[in-house]
């Protein structure tokens, strides 16, 4: 079965003001600095230590304390989304309304974003045929990207598990 993936749009303009109220947030400036940020980054997904880097990087005299709180924040009105890919660390992206899934790269950190219809249908089906109802779910494929950056640096791969890849 072949499937197809759809390669998620472009980012919407910079926020502005109104963003932070529409979402019943005061508007601060580091919280008007770190959402733009997440509207600005070539790099959609953001752990707050890329945030505090980033915020350096500009001269802002904002914290990590800050910047853990303002994430909490946005994650709770709806502006940020929290995902865990690896096991230390949450990684936040903007909230665009749009359900997607992702690949991650388990040598480089990598996570790219898809959307697949036939992937979304086969998960409903999945989940009626075992009585379930579904309204929600996260899906994140791991594997080793294709980026020559990141091919260059492998020394050796760990084969599989058992169960995790069959023929």
């Amino acid at each position: 079965m072949r499937l197809s993936s759809t390669v998620m749009p472009q980012r919407p303009p910079s926020p502005n003001i109104n963003e932070l109220k529409t979402s019943g947030l005061k508007v601060t400036l580091p919280r008007l600095k770190i959402l733009r940020l997440f509207h600005e980054s070539p790099q959609r997904h953001l752990s707050a230590e890329d945030v505090l880097r980033l915020l350096m990087a500009q001269d802002a005299d904002i914290g990590l304390a800050t910047v853990y709180r303002v994430l909490n924040q946005f994650e709770q009105a709806g502006l940020l989304l929290r995902n865990q890919f690896d096991t230390d660390k949450s990684v936040y992206e903007l909230n665009h309304g749009e359900h997607h899934d992702h690949l991650v790269c388990v040598h480089c950190g990598r996570v790219e974003e898809f959307h697949d219809p036939q992937l979304e249908a086969l998960q409903l089906h999945v989940a009626h045929t075992r009585g379930f109802e579904l309204r929600t779910h996260t899906l994140a494929l791991y594997g080793v990207c294709q980026s020559p950056d990141c091919r260059a640096r492998q020394v050796h791969l760990p084969m599989p598990g058992p169960g995790l890849l069959s023929d």
